[in-house]
């Protein structure tokens, strides 16, 4: 008999009606993955705020008529790697630096990850950001 052996990929990667919805699901699924992975307390929070304004934001400002938007969280020994993908290139992300009714979300991510960016895809763009986690 062959025996196999699960082995986790510390990869999760999820495409989401780009809906207020949607942006709510990236942030529960996200959630419940973290926990699988055995992620608690502040590292836990911390991607979750992440994975929240950046999927918010890809609904917001990524919104492209019948297209998604897709999450992606790669699990590494010291960090988690936030990705979010939506179809709208030429709407970049900038943070402000005295926010009026808005635009603090970016100012958190700055704050909680230890580098974030933007790279561009053959539709679309990226926002990623690096969260620190300490592991168990």
């Amino acid at each position: 008999m062959k025996s196999e052996t699960a082995t986790p990929t510390g990869e999760f990667t999820l495409r989401l009606s780009a809906t207020r919805r949607g942006a709510r699901l990236a942030r529960l699924l996200a959630v419940q993955q973290l926990h699988e992975w055995g992620l608690t307390g502040s590292a836990l929070d911390a991607v979750e705020l992440v994975v929240a304004e950046l999927a918010s934001n890809a609904v917001w400002h990524g919104w492209v008529p019948g297209r998604d938007f897709e999450v992606r969280m790669v699990r590494g020994h010291d960090h988690v790697r936030v990705e979010l993908s939506d179809a709208r290139g030429e709407s970049r992300p900038v943070p402000v630096r005295k926010p009026d009714e808005g635009g603090y979300g970016l100012l958190l991510v700055a704050a909680l990850a230890t580098a974030w960016g933007v790279r561009d895809r053959p539709v679309g763009k990226t926002v990623w950001a690096t969260v620190p986690v300490v592991r168990p």
